[in-house]
């Protein structure tokens, strides 16, 4: 690994300006949970590593009537354990809490599991069934970006060489009551072989799925088809075959197309399941 160049910026402001200085040779250091690994395999090669987690104001968690705010320097076990993601967002809370091992959990954010872009992103769809929205800040000012928009392929996202996502802001739904699954080789300490979120509010859906295409993504024809109806033995079934028309999973080592195809179904119909009662 070349020699880099640390430096850690106390405010946004010294950070963006870093970002352009150093425009594409510099990266974002979080987490690092991932930064490190592909430091290491020389995935990336940066000449400057930008670390953001002492700037005032990153790690705060905060929940208002508009709904909860997450910083980017928030890690895993910090939103996991909030008081109000449980009560609001224990979906949230389980997707958290299902990433990686304690210590891994202690450094990772959410933030940087969404900017790493990865389909199997465990803390990803929950924010998709949320329609949640990525706050970012650059030298042009800042703006917002909804997450199913953000990222557009396997570790490609919108975000330029010189914005920060500052956090994510997920919008609270009064009664709304949500499923997270995961699906791994092992049940602590593993990549998903295909995870999702389902929330139900009122008589409607919010189906996403993680590693089942190149970006997570939510099932809007099976959402429309269950919006609205009863939930019996015969939508369950149709819904099930309805969700496999939606997604393009691959073979790879931890699991084939066809079992992730018949996990879709299985996580569809125990989510309604549990949804109904």
């Amino acid at each position: 690994m070349k020699e880099i160049t640390y430096i850690a910026p106390e405010s946004i402001s010294e950070a963006l300006k870093l970002l352009t200085k150093h425009k594409g040779k510099a990266v974002i250091f979080n987490g690092g949970t991932d930064v490190m690994i592909r430091l290491r395999e020389n995935l990336i090669q940066p000449d400057y590593v930008i670390d953001i987690k002492r700037i005032p104001g990153l790690k705060e968690i905060t929940f208002k009537k508009d709904g909860l705010h997450v910083g980017c320097c928030a890690t895993m076990n910090e939103i996991a354990e909030h008081a109000d993601v449980r009560k609001y967002y224990p979906y949230y809370a389980k997707a958290c809490a299902s990433v990686g091992s304690k210590q891994v959990r202690n450094r990772a954010t959410c933030i940087g599991n969404i900017v790493n872009a990865s389909p199997l992103a465990d803390s990803a769809t929950p924010l998709y069934a949320m329609d949640a929205v990525l706050l970012i800040e650059g030298p042009e000012g800042k703006r917002e970006v909804p997450v199913r928009e953000f990222i557009t392929f396997v570790r490609k996202t919108v975000l330029a060489e010189d914005e920060i996502v500052l956090g994510v802001r997920v919008p609270y739904i009064k009664g709304a009551k949500g499923v997270y699954t995961k699906n791994s080789r092992r049940k602590e300490v593993d990549l998903s072989n295909v995870c999702a979120t389902v929330v139900r509010t009122g008589d409607e859906y919010r189906i996403a799925f993680g590693s089942v295409a190149p970006t997570p993504k939510r099932l809007e024809k099976t959402e429309k088809l269950l919006n609205g109806k009863k939930i019996t033995p015969a939508l369950i079934e149709k819904a099930k075959q309805t969700a496999v028309t939606e997604v393009a999973p691959i073979d790879d080592v931890r699991a084939s197309k066809v079992y992730r195809l018949d996990i879709v179904q299985a996580i569809v119909e125990n989510s309604l399941l549990a949804l109904g009662r």
